[in-house]
């Protein structure tokens, strides 16, 4: 039988669930383990519970300590806990400088400074394993009341809002690492998605708190695969069904149009930078009117329901990408 080669991103959902479900059982400290859609762990200490969460930076170089530091932090605020110890591997190719290392640093220190967390260790090495800088980042939290917000916390019935527009992230590095594919597109276009991991920005920290204080009943940080591979591990996780309203989606438009000339669909393309977030149906009108800001709107767009996968209004399904797009688009 010939074997598949998976191809760069995300390990397929169906192997990974297979493969975290041949796991051992947790440990009883462990109150949330791995999961499909859970963007963090939390483990019970001494001082209330400890959430941690990692991510690595593969798929640009631009920003690379920055990338690093904000998609971890993410992951952690989505738990409802404010990120506070970040801990980092850098691997670099051979031939790096002094002043590549510097620069890395540099913008480590810049994402730290906008979270407000710390760089307590990690680990820095040349190698001939990488061929471009990577960066695999580890950020901490502690719940000191013992109360975090996971992905699985969404019920029928709760009401599904995004705050910021998507895609962004995916903006940012396209307009980056195939800026030579986007000659058709307006200058001012390509420069505004060139800046979008800092305006309207990738970090979703300050919106993730808000929405913990206005009871956020689960929260999600959709990054590979877009808007619809984050509905999809909301409703996995929760083990419920997404209805979503296509007209109420907000779009970060100069990353529709650099998506659009590159042939990749906006809907599969990286989205840090947005939120996904879920309210019994009496608290969300204040939490829109809080969340919302003229460059991150807070908008409703569907409803958790009983059932399985993610549909739209008319009842179409929303297929799960089998890659992000921006994966895709940078291999060929």
């Amino acid at each position: 039988m010939a074997l598949t080669a998976i191809p760069a991103g995300k390990v397929p959902t169906d192997l990974l669930a297979r493969l975290l479900a041949a796991d051992r059982p947790l440990p009883p400290e462990v109150r949330l383990g791995p999961g499909i859609g859970e963007d963090a762990c939390a483990i019970d200490v001494e001082a209330g519970v400890l959430i941690a969460a990692t991510d690595p930076i593969t798929l640009t170089t631009s920003e690379l300590g920055r990338y690093g530091v904000i998609v971890n932090a993410n992951d952690v605020a989505v738990m409802g806990v404010r990120p506070r110890w970040f801990l980092a591997t850098v691997l670099l190719p051979l031939g790096t400088t002094t002043d590549t290392i510097e620069q890395l640093f540099a913008s480590m220190r810049s994402g730290l400074d906008e979270v407000g967390a710390t760089l307590v260790g990690g680990h820095t090495e040349v190698t001939g394993a990488v061929s471009q800088p990577v960066i695999v980042g580890q950020m901490l939290g502690l719940a000191t009341d013992g109360r975090f917000v996971a992905t699985a916390g969404a019920r029928s019935g709760d009401i599904i809002v995004q705050v910021g527009p998507v895609p962004i992230e995916g903006a940012a590095v396209l307009a980056v690492e195939a800026a030579d594919r986007l000659a058709a597109v307006d200058d001012e276009v390509v420069a505004a998605a060139a800046r979008a991991q800092r305006d309207p920005g990738i970090s979703v920290v300050d919106a993730a708190i808000a929405a913990t204080s206005l009871g956020a009943t689960a929260m999600h940080d959709p990054t590979e695969g877009g808007a619809a591979s984050g509905l999809h591990e909301l409703a996995l996780a929760a083990g419920a069904a997404v209805r979503v309203d296509r007209s109420q989606v907000a779009w970060f438009d100069p990353g529709v149009q650099v998506c659009r000339a590159l042939g990749a669909d906006p809907w599969a393309t990286l989205a840090s930078g947005s939120l996904l977030a879920t309210f019994p149906p009496e608290r969300v009108d204040a939490a829109v009117e809080v969340l919302s800001s003229p460059n991150r709107p807070a908008v409703v767009i569907g409803a958790m329901e009983a059932g399985a996968g993610v549909r739209d209004v008319n009842g179409m399904p929303i297929e799960w990408p089998d890659r992000d797009e921006v994966a895709r688009v940078l291999a060929t």
